[in-house]
This record gives structure tokens, sequence and C-alpha cells, in this order.
């Protein structure tokens, strides 16, 4: 298979499972094990791919964010309440993934903690799902900020390849009383500065052998997993927010024991 090739493969890949609470990195690696690839070469691919599957969160959400901008040039309380809460959440996975960089990188490199994290994740969905009551918190802007430093502790969890950032942030808000839809929408807006902080940082440590060209994997192929990736996300959010506000996300925590346990019995005879 070409590396154009596997680079639409794993952009579709991407743009289906960034914000489904099943890991689209941990999707990303054992897919690219699976296409008989070496992870190491991917790993930026990886990582890039998910900001413009990110960015699709502005287009959809461009009226909230647009408010929120006019808020804070108009001095709203709500909106100021609104990017601290975000960045707030942010501040726990900027510090830790700095100083558990070669940690992580190193869980990236085996599948094998993905299948465990993919089958883990799956029963603690079921377990929070069955445990929480309706959430009595709506609204981004108007969660203490206590709350959203929790939210942002958990996501911390999704530094574990497999885990899912959005699983986590999402199962940890609904566990804090953060009613669904807003549980769903805060991950996605706190994607935002946490996937640029990520891409900047892997494009930086990559600069050289990336503008060399001696790169196995380089801006060609990252930029056509980009374009797909993005475009597939951008189909794939409204439709996960309803489903989610209706249905909950037990049939999310199935998929990620059954591909948990798949993945593992590939693994063992691999």
């Amino acid at each position: 298979m070409s590396l154009t090739t596997t680079a639409i493969l794993l952009g579709i890949v991407e743009g289906l499972t960034e914000f489904l609470p099943v890991s689209s990195t941990g999707h990303l690696v054992l897919a690219t094990r699976f296409f008989g690839y070496d992870e190491k070469p991917w790993e930026v691919f990886n990582i890039v791919i998910q900001l413009p599957a990110i960015l699709a969160v502005v287009v959809v959400y461009w009226r909230t964010i647009w408010a929120v901008i006019r808020g804070l040039l108009h001095g709203e309380q709500g909106a100021f309440r609104f990017v601290r809460n975000i960045l707030v959440a942010f501040i726990p996975a900027a510090v830790l993934g700095v100083l558990l960089k070669k940690k992580i990188d190193a869980l990236l490199e085996n599948p094998t903690v993905i299948a465990w994290a993919l089958l883990l994740g799956g029963i603690a969905i079921i377990v929070i799902e069955k445990l929480i009551k309706q959430g009595r918190h709506s609204g981004l802007a108007d969660l203490p900020w206590t709350k959203s430093l929790s939210v942002g502790f958990m996501q911390c969890l999704a530094m574990v390849p497999g885990v899912s950032r959005s699983g986590a942030t999402i199962m940890g808000a609904l566990a804090m009383g953060i009613e669904r839809r807003t549980a769903a929408e805060f991950s996605f807006f706190l994607a935002i500065p946490t996937m640029f902080g990520a891409t900047a940082k892997q494009l930086f440590d990559h600069r050289h052998e990336l503008s060399s060209g001696v790169a196995q994997v380089g801006f060609t192929q990252i930029a056509i997993g980009s374009v797909v990736s993005f475009l597939v996300a951008l189909a794939v959010i409204k439709p996960f927010v309803g489903y989610v506000g209706r249905s909950g996300f037990m049939p999310f925590a199935l998929y990620r024991i059954v591909l948990g346990v798949a993945a593992l019995a590939w693994l063992a005879h691999s």
C-alpha cells in the first residue's frame, strides 16, 4: 500500500474517532501496525493530523466562538468565564505533557498498552454510565473553575494512548455532575489549545528531519491526512453530540471492549 493511500485511510480513522470516546491515537497506532508499518515514522503524522480534526470544532461552533470573542471585547463576564475555564482545564496537560514527554512517546510505541487501555476504558465507561445521575451543571461559562481544573486533570489520563482524550474528559465531567451536552462540548473546546500545543511541539521537535526530506513520512502525507481528517471530523461532530445527548455512551464502551480484546488476541499472534 502506498504512503498516500495509507495517509488517506489514517485521516479517515482520525476524523471518525477524534470526538468519540474510543481513542483516536489508539486507533491510529493500531491501524499503522495493521497496515504493516513501523509506528515510529508515523508518530509525528498521527499527532499532527489530530489538529485539523480539532479545527472542525472551530467551523461547527464558529457562532459560539465569535460570541465569546465579542463578549471579551465588550467586557462580558460570561465570556471571560468561558475562556478562563478552558485555560484552567488546559494547564495540567500542558505541564505534564512537557514533563512526561519521553514516557508518553515510549507508550505510543507499545500497541499492547493501547489494547489494554481500550478494554479497561470500556469497562470504566460502563461503570460511570451506571452510577452517574443527570448532570446539574450546564453551560461551560457557568462552571466553577475548580470543576474545570478537575476536568483538566482527567484529560491527563489520555496521555496513556488508548485511554481517549475525549473519553477521559467527557466521562470525568459527567462524574462531576456536568450535563451530557455540556460535557461533550467542553471536551471539544478544550481540545483546541491542547492539540495546538501538542502539534506545535511535535513539529518543532522534528523540524529538521521534516524540512530536510529525510523523514519517511513527510509533509506531503501530513497534508493529505490533515485535509481528510478535517473533512471527516466536520461531518461527525454534530451527529455525535446529538446522539450522546439522547442515548449515552454505552455503545462506545462495548465497542472499546470488543476492539481491545480483538487487538490483544491479534497482537499475541502477530
